[in-house]
């Protein structure tokens, strides 16, 4: 349906394009799991130098649970405050860690994740979820990235 290998913009024009996809894909489903599930693969297909990319749902009052992804098998279970999704949920904002060796309480699921980006997915207040970007590189995630990620997590909230 989408070929994301035909953008030749500017980065934020090309994340504007993905947006506009998003909500093209989304539009009159309410189904959450197909939802996030089709979001992560127009991720994983537009973004390069990844290895990882999903989300993680709240569950009960202080933990996250794997959602749909795309990557090698993941973590299951994240408590609140813990590592870099779980600290997003905590704190209700991205974070965004140049070295996931430096982050304390890392929690590493993938060896070769050396770089990671969290958005957590805000609706009306609550949280739902992150939206977590694992890079084997170090320093992949620039404030562009954070500020049209954001934009992008924004767009799929109004479908959750």
């Amino acid at each position: 349906m989408f070929n994301v290998q035909m953008y030749n913009g500017t980065r934020q024009e090309n994340y504007t394009l993905v947006i506009k996809q998003l909500n093209a894909l989304l539009e009159g489903e309410n189904n959450t799991i197909a939802n996030l599930a089709n979001a992560s693969a127009l991720l994983n297909q537009f973004l390069d130098r990844l290895n990882w990319v999903g989300f993680y749902l709240v569950e009960g009052e202080n933990e996250l649970v794997l959602g749909p992804f795309q990557g090698l098998p993941a973590c299951v279970r994240i408590p609140f405050g813990k590592g870099v999704c779980g600290t997003s949920a905590v704190k209700m904002e991205t974070i965004r860690v140049e070295d996931v060796h430096q982050f304390p309480g890392h929690i590493a699921c993938d060896a070769a994740s050396q770089s990671e980006i969290v958005i957590p997915l805000i609706k009306d207040g609550r949280l739902l979820g992150v939206l977590d970007i694992d890079s084997p590189e170090k320093d992949r995630f620039d404030e562009l990235d954070q500020e049209m990620l954001e934009k992008f997590t924004a767009a799929l909230v109004a479908h959750l």
